[in-house]
Parts: C-alpha cells; sequence; structure tokens
C-alpha cells in the first residue's frame, strides 16, 4: 500500500507589531507551488504579473497576468509562484479569522467582512479593475505603520466584499467544513494526483491509499468535491495543459502526452470543451496576454 505525507499544517506567527502576518517576496522567492498545505488563518495573496497554476480545495485552473486569491480558514492549497511563473514580486497576508478579537467582527460595521469570510471558505479569485487597484493597496502597505497598515486592511477586505469582479472557485465544491480526518484523507489523495497525473492512474491503488473500496472512495470523492474522481484528474491534466502551451514552445501533441492524455483526439475534445477554444486558439490568445 502507497503512503504519503500528509498535507502540512503550516504554523503561522504574525508580524512584529501587528495583529496579521505581512510578507512582499521579490519574483519566486516564495515558491510553494508543490506544496500542498492548510492552516487556519485565512489567506490574501497578491502575484504582481505572470501566470502559473492555482490549486484550492478541489478547483485548479491556470492565471495569467498575475494573481489576487482570498483563502478561507484551513482550505487546503497549493502555493501560487515558482521559478517559471515569471511575477516581479507576491504578497502573502495571513489573519486569523478572530484576529482583531472575538466580538470585533460581530459588530454592524462589519457585517461585509463577516460575509466575505464566508465566502472565502471556498476560495475566491478576484479580477479585472479589483485585482490592479487593490494589488497596489497591497503592495503600498510594506512601507506602512502597523497602526496605518491595519487600517488598510480593513479598508481592503471591505472593497473585496463589495466588488462584483470576482469568481468562486469551489462554487460547487468542497462543500464540508475540512476535519482533520477528511483534510488528512482528500489531501493525500490530491498529492498523489499532483505526483503521478503524466502516468495512467488506477482507481483502484487510490482507493487503497486512503484504506477505501473503490465504491467507497467513489462516494466519499463526490460527496467532499462535488465532483468525480475521474473528472479531477481529467482538469488537474487539462490545467497542467493550459501552463504548457503559454510557456513551452513545444508542439501540441507533445504537451498532450506531457499532460497524460495517451490519446490524442480525446486531449482535442477535452480541451476545447474545458476552454472554449482548441489548443492552438488558446495557445495563440495567451501570447499577447503574457508577453
Amino acid at each position: 500500500m502507497i503512503t504519503l505525507a500528509p498535507p502540512s499544517l503550516e504554523i503561522i506567527a504574525p508580524s512584529y507589531g501587528s495583529s496579521f502576518y505581512f510578507s512582499k517576496y521579490d519574483e519566486n522567492a516564495n515558491i510553494k507551488s508543490h506544496l500542498w498545505h492548510y492552516h487556519p488563518e485565512i489567506e490574501l495573496v497578491y502575484v504582481n504579473g505572470g501566470s502559473g497554476k492555482r490549486q484550492i480545495g478541489s478547483h485548479i485552473s491556470y492565471y495569467t497576468n498575475g494573481d489576487l486569491i482570498l483563502i478561507g480558514s484551513n482550505l487546503p492549497h497549493c502555493g501560487f509562484t515558482n521559478d517559471q511563473t515569471g511575477n516581479k514580486n507576491e504578497t502573502v497576508i495571513q489573519m486569523k479569522p478572530n484576529f482583531l478579537g472575538n466580538d470585533f467582527f460581530e459588530i454592524p460595521e462589519m457585517k461585509n467582512i463577516q460575509n466575505l469570510f464566508i465566502q472565502a471558505k471556498a476560495g475566491i479569485a478576484f479580477h479585472g479593475d479589483t485585482k490592479k487597484i487593490i494589488g497596489e493597496r497591497i503592495e503600498a502597505m510594506e512601507i506602512q505603520s502597523p497602526i496605518d497598515r491595519l487600517l488598510t486592511m480593513i479598508s481592503i477586505l471591505n472593497t473585496l466584499e463589495r466588488s462584483k469582479e470576482y469568481t468562486i472557485l469551489n462554487a460547487d465544491g468542497f462543500s464540508i467544513e475540512m476535519q482533520v480526518q477528511d483534510n488528512d484523507r482528500i489531501s493525500s489523495v490530491f498529492n498523489y494526483v499532483k505526483d503521478h497525473f503524466q502516468e495512467p492512474i488506477a482507481l483502484e491503488e487510490v482507493a487503497n491509499l486512503v484504506s477505501m473500496t473503490n465504491p467507497s472512495f467513489c462516494r466519499y470523492f463526490k460527496k467532499i468535491t462535488n465532483m468525480t474522481f475521474t473528472s479531477f484528474v481529467n482538469d488537474y491534466r487539462l490545467v497542467h495543459a493550459s501552463k504548457l502551451l503559454a510557456e513551452k514552445p513545444i508542439s501540441i501533441s507533445e504537451i498532450c502526452y506531457e499532460s497524460g492524455f495517451n490519446n490524442f483526439s480525446h486531449f482535442n475534445k477535452s480541451f476545447k470543451a474545458y476552454t472554449g477554444r482548441s489548443a492552438s486558439q488558446y495557445r495563440q490568445e495567451l501570447k499577447t496576454i503574457i508577453k
């Protein structure tokens, strides 16, 4: 039986003199894209420029021209940058849900932020002017005093809740509050897919990994993620293909097989169904965005 390490519980300490953690990293200095982890803190991440893969809960997608993500408490995720991302910098803010005290967010003025934290349990990606404007405000926090940084943080959270430029990443999935046993179990599956998606993946092997029968595992995975295991693996492969189309000057047939597909016709059909365009159209459109 295969055994994998469970997702790592990241221990986070607030920045000195502050009630939350703030750090800005140049380029790819915060490489965690290989690391599946979770923490009780809510996390706001701004990636300035570049393109890469985001995996949050059961959601997998490819971002371009930077990213602005809000991740809820204990929602498992991988990092967003690596040595191919091409970002200018990355700013990470992490705060406990009650970082301003148990009752602060219960007051009427904080209702918007309460709503935002509830939505963040599924992960939120912001885009358009919201991503640009909030990204600039997040980066400006680096040189602010602790009190000004706190006031800016509250204002940013309020602005995000009011924005219409967002996507809920796990809108149909990750429907339960992750408990330790579930987190370890489902994250072991995610880690296995992450490490083996370029190879054939046998359902029985993955079910054995979490000590379940095939039918029990299929029901369990669908209950947690609201998608089938086969669909999850297929989506993972398609997002990897999207990444390769943007980043590597290799043929589409090579991308097909590097992404774990063993049938070129099936890859083309799946990719068009997933993105709404053919692989060659997708690559052509991304050239102008990524440059």
